[in-house]
């Protein structure tokens, strides 16, 4: 295979809504451009790109997958990116080392959320968008409204490349406003008839073809005024200010296709050839720490590795980009994020599962090698001298769904981790905590289809049942009263003895509350004489302040730390359900010693059954944790969405249009939002998304604490 250089690269990711034909569009592309003989169809589980065991039994795509092209002399490195709000990681990932992306539209359904989601991550990252509109062959296309909506949806700077003469099942011509040409197809589609356009369409054509040329001159001073002067553009101009539009994010220019029946999808590819910019026409790049990393291929050498996968009858596949210098087999490189070092005994361009070996890769190139020691997602790999790091490079969206996890067998612990830390370095947005506090390990995904493709790869690849319970909320325990008790720990058995008295009196605790002075319990005052403050900050969240009030030598000071510990015990498994507490303050004010008996373990159990005594009596309440969620959703189904959170025990906050969709800002306790990602999607038909984010602890209601109170009284009389 030729070696490219860098000024022959172009990166481009795949993108739209699940279903809106991206795999087909990328089995389409691989055919013309002659990689591949046949092309293969999602439903017979046969394309390049839906490779996995798992994508052919769900029939979607779950993993960004990789391929390329050689076309007009360049190389086309493609990501085709799973469509599932679900599985956004990979078009996250992809978008990251691509620099254009493809936005592939059902012509029957238009601008669905996920569309929506996906246009603001291209925002986010300042890359091109051209926009595919598919399916113009289904029975329910209707071009012009589509086109109305996605202007309405990603503004003016929607211009149409091209527009159909006929949707639906009479879909087979089009009329190209930038060539001036009609094209069109005979049913089995790839090589067009290109005509001439017919005297009824030319009004229209020249009108969209103006506009164009507008929206092309707008972006380049010297078009622009020759525009002016002659009222047109040459195709080689009209090119470069497409070029320079897209880079800029000035113009999205919309094509037209059937890729089922590859009606439009050369003409397109040629559009991708020829005018959507190089690797090196796009603003440089800077790593992790600022540092400019320039698409160099005589600059250091460094590769950013954005995937790394098992995949069947090869083992474990390492993706990665070429950021700068040029890359050749036999290569020894530092893995500066984990202090190794990597040699690449082969290099490979990648279509899917077919690996094309290759002596060298330059810089900006996308390429696979195999058997690596010591490599994860996200890592940098360098040569020596070389500084840069992309440590961090890339940021996930937050999790939206969790379940505890845990093997059919106990004895299996061990290997059930080890299989989700690989999981997890395949595909960050899987995420992967052992719960202290709530003694489960806990996952998080993007939603329920996210999680159960896992548990499919674990139960089928791996052969290890596992099973998904529902995870224990972190609660949080605290009081809202001052109180008082003492409590004398004695315990004799021949010999040495135990003995520690210890009085306290807790109170809640705020930030910037005066020291302690004077209370009053019963009709007795207590007198606060603070000789020495501790605050703890709490790893959940809060503190823990005691004051050492004692006076006249009751407890002497070496006990005092066996006190605070006993504290703790307590303070990390609150006597209301066992969740953690936080925000006490404790005043150590009285108490007696034994000047044989007592020791520290006698001043621990003293302290630890004083605080629990006096935390029952200071009217203590539980607090949940609660999360700013944001619903997109479509107009039609908006009430039915308000009914289900409000019944949720939401809090709306506000409701606003945003491009077409209505979004939702609620506070939602995270107890009630459990399976709401399953809900949501049964509710709309799949066509909403959401986003949760941790807001406060609040106190739950008095109905929910008394069941709350219930349930742990009868799992500790279980135990």
């Amino acid at each position: 295979m030729k070696v490219y250089e860098t000024k022959e690269i172009k990166n481009i990711a795949l993108l739209g809504s699940k279903g809106s034909g991206k795999t087909t569009l990328a089995e389409a592309m691989l055919y013309e451009c002659g990689v591949i003989k046949r092309r293969g169809t999602v439903d017979a589980k046969n394309t390049v790109c839906d490779y996995f065991p798992v994508e052919k039994e769900y029939g979607y795509s779950v993993f960004s997958t990789v391929f390329y092209a050689e076309f007009l002399g360049k190389k086309l490195n493609m990501i085709d990116c799973p469509g599932g709000d679900d599985f956004v990681g990979g078009a996250i990932t992809a978008l990251n080392v691509t620099d254009t992306g493809v936005i592939v539209i059902n012509g029957q359904y238009g601008v669905e959320v996920g569309t929506q989601n996906i246009f603001r991550t291209t925002a986010k990252l300042k890359k091109p968008v051209i926009f595919a509109m598919n399916q113009l062959d289904g029975e329910k296309a209707d071009y012009d409204n589509v086109l109305e909506q996605m202007k309405e949806v990603f503004g003016n700077k929607v211009v149409p490349i091209q527009y159909p003469l006929s949707c639906g099942a009479g879909f087979n011509s089009m009329i190209d406003v930038l060539l001036m040409k009609k094209y069109s197809w005979g049913p089995e589609g790839g090589v067009p008839t290109i005509e001439e356009i017919p005297a009824e369409e030319m009004e229209k054509a020249k009108e969209l073809h103006q506009q164009l040329v507008e929206a092309a001159a707008e972006n380049d001073e010297t078009l622009m005024e020759k525009f002016f002067d002659q009222g047109h553009l040459t195709e080689d101009e009209m090119r470069e200010g497409i070029r320079k539009g897209l880079v800029d994010r000035s113009i999205f220019p919309v094509f037209c296709v059937s890729a089922e029946k590859d009606m439009g999808v050369r003409r397109m590819m040629e559009f991708l050839g020829n005018v959507v910019p190089f690797v090196e026409d796009m603003p440089i790049p800077v790593d992790a720490n600022g540092n400019e990393v320039k698409p160099d291929s005589n600059g250091p050498l460094s590769l950013f590795v954005f995937k790394t996968t098992v995949e069947p009858h090869i083992g474990e596949v390492t993706y990665f980009k070429v950021m700068s210098g040029t890359l050749t087999a036999g290569a020894d490189l530092d893995n500066i994020t984990r202090g190794s070092k990597e040699r690449f005994a082969q290099l490979n361009c990648v279509c899917g599962q077919i690996k094309t070996p290759v002596e060298k890769l330059c810089a900006g190139d996308i390429g696979a090698t195999v058997k690596m020691k010591d490599v994860r997602t996200g890592n940098t790999l360098n040569e020596k001298g070389c500084e840069y790091s992309y440590d961090g490079y890339i940021k996930y969206p937050a999790p939206k769904y969790q379940r505890a996890v845990r093997p059919v067998a106990e004895s299996d612990a061990e290997k059930l981790s080890a299989i989700l830390t690989r999981m997890h370095e395949e595909d960050p947005t899987w995420v992967v905590e052992q719960s202290k506090e709530l003694k489960q390990v806990i996952l998080s995904g993007q939603g329920e289809f996210h999680l159960r493709t896992l548990k499919w790869r674990v139960e089928n690849n791996d052969k290890l049942p596992i099973i998904f319970e529902e995870p224990k909320i972190p609660y949080r325990e605290t009081i809202t009263k001052a109180s008082r008790a003492d409590y004398r720990h004695k315990k004799q058995s021949g010999g040495a003895g135990q003995f520690g008295e210890v009085h306290l009196i807790i109170e809640p605790y705020t930030e910037g509350m005066p020291a302690p002075d004077t209370y009053k319990f019963g009709g007795q005052e207590f007198k606060m004489n603070v000789r020495d403050t501790q605050e703890i900050p709490l790893e959940w969240g809060g503190k823990l302040v005691v004051y050492n009030c004692i006076v006249g030598g009751a407890i002497d000071a070496r006990f005092i730390p066996a006190i605070i510990k006993g504290l703790m015990d307590r303070i990390e498994q609150g006597p209301l359900t066992g969740s953690y507490a936080r925000d006490v303050r404790v005043c150590i004010y009285d108490g007696k010693m034994h000047p044989v008996d007592s020791n520290e373990i006698s001043f621990r159990l003293a302290g630890r059954n004083a605080f629990s005594e006096a935390f029952r009596n200071a009217n203590p309440k539980i607090l949940e944790p609660v999360y700013d969620v944001e619903v997109m959703v479509p107009g039609d189904v908006m009430g039915d969405v308000m009914s289900d959170l409000q019944g949720r025990r939401a809090i709306i906050m506000g409701m606003e249009s945003d491009s077409g969709f209505e979004k939702i800002s609620a506070k939602v306790p995270l107890k009630e939002m459990s399976s709401y990602s399953t809900a949501l999607s049964s509710i709309t038909g799949g066509r909403s998304s959401f986003t949760m984010k941790f807001a406060s602890y609040e106190l739950v209601p008095g109905d929910v604490q008394e069941k709350l109170l219930k349930e742990y009284a009868e799992t500790q009389s279980e135990d």
